[in-house]
């Protein structure tokens, strides 16, 4: 029972951190072209949230795609001890324990969408956004096999993702690379 307990407890956590990034990213969502030329570098981003490849267990917290229409993000909540630093310590991911394995399971998943996106020259960038736990300003970079996830507390989040927008928006190719994330990923049920 004590165990049933502290699963439901966990799956709570992890829903109502998923909601939390839900509603921090919805300032990043909308059409570029409507907002104010000052505040148009951060907006134009499409959100979609809870969703599953084909054929796949695992369900993706968060897709966005750039207003740019050159790159996705695949970012997982993580609502991790609020006492515990998040930090890397010998090139892993901790949390009070080694977290790594999460990282590592966040890049999986980005790689899986890029091969199914299979799109030349559309960046997959995994993501993990982190409730709770301090993580350094800046956030971290954590070396998986074949790249890096961002490692972000919730507070640099948005911040992060409006800086990178380094090109100015491509309607069209950010609204037909929206359709072929439409296409690929479906909502987890």
């Amino acid at each position: 029972m004590r165990r049933a307990e502290a699963v439901a407890a966990r799956w709570e956590r992890g829903a109502a951190g998923e909601a939390a990034t839900a509603r921090l990213l919805r300032c990043l969502d909308g059409p570029w072209w409507l907002s104010r030329p000052v505040r148009a570098r951060g907006r134009g981003w499409r959100v979609r949230h809870d969703l599953r490849l084909a054929g796949r267990r695992f369900n993706v917290d968060h897709v966005l795609v750039s207003p740019c229409g050159t790159a996705v993000v695949v970012a997982d909540t993580k609502s991790w001890h609020r006492g515990r630093p998040t930090a890397l310590v010998d090139g892993r991911v901790h949390c009070g324990d080694d977290r790594h394995d999460q990282v590592e399971a966040v890049a999986r998943y980005a790689r899986l969408v890029e091969a199914a996106l299979n799109l030349p020259g559309v960046a997959v960038v995994p993501l993990i956004v982190v409730h709770g736990s301090p993580v350094v300003p800046g956030g971290l970079e954590a070396p998986v096999s074949g790249g890096t996830v961002w490692v972000l507390g919730a507070g640099e989040v948005v911040r992060r993702l409006r800086e990178a927008v380094q090109t100015l928006p491509d309607r069209h190719r950010a609204q037909a690379l929206d359709a072929r994330v439409k296409a690929v990923l479906s909502p987890y049920r």
